[in-house]
């Protein structure tokens, strides 16, 4: 924290009444000093009030109907088939989940390869190491059966 000191005005000062001169009030002011962070509070703040004004926005100018057909399952406009609440088959779960975990290691793959040239051996041998886990993970699932689609 900085601390600025400056003092006030002469017509602001206490007691100053027809030319009488008094001592100069000082004021102490605590200054957060936030260098550098000035765009990250800008888009903190955007990404704040952005999905906050949508929001608003819909509340305020969307209809307020409310029916038979607004309350019924929509199927592309075609009158629904059974009920909406159906147990899906496991499958879906497990491709799903696969798929999170292999799109999570490019994910964890992209800086590295970024900064390759200034990591290293360690960081190479690190990934290494992280590939081949992932590998050993994919064959597991691949032997159990969660990559088959029947």
């Amino acid at each position: 924290m900085k601390q600025r000191e400056f003092s006030l005005p002469p017509t602001a000062k206490s007691g100053n009444i027809q030319g009488e001169s008094t001592p100069t009030k000082t004021v102490a002011l605590i200054v957060f000093s936030l260098n550098g962070y000035e765009y990250f509070l800008v888009f903190l703040l955007v990404c704040t009030l952005v999905p906050l004004l949508a929001l608003g926005i819909s509340l305020v100018t969307a209809p307020r109907r409310n029916g038979v057909e607004r309350s019924t399952t929509y199927e592309s406009g075609m009158e629904p088939l059974g009920a909406a609440w159906i147990q899906f088959n496991i499958r879906y779960y497990m491709f799903a989940l696969v798929f999170v975990v292999f799109d999570v290691e490019t994910v964890f793959l992209y800086p590295w390869a970024v900064a390759f040239n200034q990591l290293g051996l360690l960081a190479f041998i690190e990934a290494l190491v992280f590939i081949s886990i992932l590998v050993v993970a994919l064959v597991y699932a691949w032997r159990k059966g969660a990559l088959e689609w029947s």
